[in-house]
């Protein structure tokens, strides 16, 4: 036998797999409205109800431009509304098949788009009517939620995550040594 080379050696192969954790039951999580992806939901939902409140109030509410702003800010408010109570009951758990970051990624991408334009036509007739004014401060911050939402809603589509579940990573070593 040489010296400094053993007699026999053991090769370890480790392989990480990922397993995927959904649990198809409802239930209500509270704690949802504490995460980022929840804050942001509330925060839309806020914006869009503030948005439509001041174009409505408005002497000026029945103008074209006001009737665009009320039509994005109500789809968003129920849209985002619905989304957040899906999230809340982890009924987005449920159908976990359904493509729901990509769903989100479209829609926030269109809706920062659709709040961009909306709140650039109120910003233009602010002149006219405070309330719209008040309105396009609102769409913009709109703009800007969504915009943020549909990056996060990328990021976690490129890096595989689910939209709601765990996906845990699990370790399998196999010990191989050679026949003699």
């Amino acid at each position: 036998m040489e010296q400094g080379f053993p007699g026999q050696h053991t090769t370890t192969t480790t392989v990480t797999t990922t397993t995927t954790t959904v649990q198809p039951n409802v239930r209500f999580n509270p704690a949802y409205i504490r995460t980022l992806p929840g804050i942001l939901k509330v925060i839309q939902v806020v914006l869009n109800l503030l948005g439509f409140i001041c174009i409505t109030v408005s002497k000026y509410g029945n103008h074209s431009r006001g009737g665009w702003f009320n039509t994005v800010a109500m789809i968003g408010f129920w849209f985002t509304g619905v989304l957040l109570v899906l999230y809340l009951f982890h009924i987005v758990e449920k159908f976990s098949k359904i493509p729901w970051l990509k769903i989100e990624l479209i829609f926030c991408g269109l809706w920062a788009f659709f709040y961009f334009i909306a709140a650039s036509l109120s910003a233009d007739y602010g002149r006219v009517s405070e309330a719209f004014a008040a309105a396009a401060f609102f769409g913009f911050c709109a703009v800007i939620a969504y915009g943020y939402d549909a990056w996060l809603k990328f990021s976690a589509i490129r890096s595989g995550a689910l939209a709601q579940g765990q996906q845990m990573p699990k370790q399998v070593s196999t010990v191989t040594s050679p026949a003699y």
